[in-house]
């Protein structure tokens, strides 16, 4: 897995094995993600991708900007609207922490 080290990444491991980024499971808003314009007028793409709802993902650390917004570097996976079984894997994101959850590691898709 490609990592991106940031200030904030709890490390794991020791000297002898390695050290490896803490990776935290968590949900990821996908709605809180696009933010549509005003007058953005909608229409349905059936072979588009769904940003509805929310997805797992894996974060591995933070950074905070200069407004003090904290944005979590997460993997996740984006469905299709149509249903289909690809999905668009997204890595190393930077995502606004008002977009994420913490969910257990056992935990099924479905809240």
């Amino acid at each position: 897995m490609d990592k991106l080290i940031t200030p904030y990444t709890r490390m794991t491991g020791n000297h002898n094995h390695g050290w490896r980024p803490e990776l935290t499971p968590v949900w990821v808003q996908l709605d809180a993600l696009v933010r549509l314009p005003p007058r953005f007028r909608r229409r349905t793409v059936g072979h588009g991708l769904n940003m509805a709802g929310r997805v797992e993902g894996t974060l591995t650390g933070w950074f905070q900007t200069v407004d003090g917004l904290w944005l979590g570097v997460c993997h996740f996976r984006i469905p299709y609207a149509d249903g289909r079984a690809d999905t668009v894997a997204v890595r190393k994101q930077l995502v606004p922490e008002y977009a994420l959850n913490p969910r257990a590691n056992n935990a099924s898709a479905a809240p």
